[in-house]
Order: C-alpha cells, then sequence, then structure tokens
C-alpha cells in the first residue's frame, strides 16, 4: 500500500516525479506495483527495487 514515485527519464529533476503508483509488493529484487494511465488503463508493473527511474516511496500513516 505504499506509494512508488516514478520519474521516466529524469527531465522532471528535484522533487517532482512523472508518475506515481501502489506498491503491491516487495519480492526477488522487485518491486511489485498498480498504476493507473498506463497504456491509457491501470496495469500491474513491476521496477528493479535499484531502478534509477525510483524517485522514492511514500508511506501512509493509518494510526490518525
Amino acid at each position: 500500500g505504499d506509494i512508488i514515485f516514478i520519474d521516466w527519464d529524469g527531465s522532471t529533476g528535484g522533487y517532482d516525479p512523472a508518475h506515481v503508483g501502489v506498491v503491491l509488493k516487495v519480492e526477488g529484487g522487485y518491486v511489485y506495483t498498480i498504476e493507473g494511465n498506463r497504456n491509457n488503463r491501470v496495469e500491474g508493473y513491476q521496477y528493479a527495487i535499484d531502478d534509477p527511474i525510483i524517485m522514492g516511496y511514500g508511506i501512509i500513516d493509518w494510526t490518525e
């Protein structure tokens, strides 16, 4: 349920991601996501954990 922030080509710079997705799981060196607006639909995808297009992650605090 974490959020993954993606910058496809490094063009946004700084902390302005070009795309976001929802993390489903991390397994075997990959992050598995579900993303909207990928090929004009909602799709699952996977990224290598060390893929340089991953800008970072956001964690939702459900305690409040």
